[in-house]
């Protein structure tokens, strides 16, 4: 096998000259990189991970923790953030918390064993979907910080989902409370008038946020609202919303539109209502939230919140990267929030046209 003295001979230049050119390091003339880059391919040269890891001091890893991978959410997710690790030669090492499986209490757990878990393996940076809500967070990212702190300074941590600026934490996030709004505004202007919703865990902030946006639009528009009856609580399944729109019809007979805390649960929650032979959106509108690949192909297409899932992915990997390059870790927090919108289709208006996505089958 070829190693970077035969590459550097064959391109005629440094062995130093090669590794800028391959780890991107320093400035090197066009024509060098063509030489550098010719040898390479002529001569099946490739890089060493942990041979070059060893000279920079990096792993060349980078670390990911997801709440649930078996959602249809992360996978997403995951595929922008490898496409910037592919870019800049990174590995990934994925983690999965399986926190719908879990009490509050074991998922946040799991959560600090896995931090422990990929710092002791000295990865580079830690992306990741916090379980943590309410009482006790300061402590926990604080904790957490001080855990990432080692001779060579702090590791970065970006957090998605979750907005963790104002801790000292590098974020992509997106605005759950208005984009709630807008699914709900979109049922009342198509006529609803007893709205009901499908929440997520209580334990999630996440959850806690939708379920205010639903709750604040009703009250500010004098809907009616019966926290008791009109709210049913599930895990993010699709299972949990089967069961939940069945408790809402019990509680609620006339109600005509449900917001789903996402578009899993809102699948679950359609089948529910097609076995009981519920015309849907003539009798109830359901409308979802995440835009999953299986909304556009359900029957009725599902209405839904698009949530930019692989931009959020590739976000999060650029700003940890960012972090990890200019080796910067006590500026001021990256807190970068991104847009959503409204799309809508049959299982809210009769009339909507037919958009299947089949792009990531």
């Amino acid at each position: 096998m070829s190693g970077i003295k035969e590459v550097a001979t064959k391109a005629g230049v440094s062995i130093a000259t090669v590794s800028n050119v391959l780890n991107k390091s320093k400035y090197v003339s066009p024509e060098l990189v063509k030489r550098v880059e010719k040898a390479v391919k002529e001569l099946n040269y490739k890089v060493d991970p942990i041979a070059s890891g060893m000279k920079s001091k990096r792993s060349k890893t980078i670390g990911v923790i997801t709440q649930d991978i078996c959602g249809v959410f992360y996978p997403y997710i995951m595929k922008g953030i490898n496409s910037i690790a592919d870019e800049k030669g990174y590995q990934v090492i994925m983690c999965d918390v399986d926190g719908s499986s879990h009490s509050s209490e074991i998922a946040l757990g799991r959560e600090r064993a896995l931090f422990h878990k990929l710092l002791a393996s000295r990865v580079d940076g830690i992306i990741f979907v916090s379980a943590i809500t309410g009482e006790g967070q300061d402590e926990y990212f604080a904790e957490l910080k001080k855990m990432a702190r080692n001779k060579n300074g702090a590791i970065p941590m970006v957090s998605l989902e979750r907005d963790l600026t104002m801790l000292g934490i590098d974020s992509v996030y997106f605005d759950s409370y208005n984009n709630v709004q807008k699914a709900v505004e979109h049922l009342a202007k198509c006529g609803c008038k007893k709205v009901g919703h499908i929440a997520g865990p209580v334990e999630l902030q996440i959850a806690n946020e939708r379920r205010k946006g639903y709750e604040d639009y009703l009250k500010l528009h004098a809907m009616e609202l019966d926290e008791e009856k009109m709210i049913a609580y599930g895990d993010y399944t699709h299972q949990s919303g089967y069961t939940a729109m069945k408790e809402l019809l019990e509680n609620v007979p006339d109600i005509d539109g449900v917001f789903c805390g996402n578009d899993q649960m809102a699948i679950g929650a359609l089948r529910y209502l097609k076995e009981k032979n519920i015309d849907i959106p003539g009798q109830i509108k359901i409308i979802g939230y995440d835009d999953a690949f299986v909304s556009s192909v359900v029957e009725p297409p599902l209405s839904t919140i698009h949530i930019q899932k692989k931009t959020a992915g590739r976000r999060a990997a650029t700003v940890l990267f960012e972090r990890i390059e200019r080796e910067g870790n006590d500026e001021m927090a990256v807190g970068i929030k991104l847009e959503s919108r409204l799309i809508v289709r049959k299982s809210t208006k009769e009339d909507a046209k037919e958009d299947w996505d089949l792009s990531d089958w």
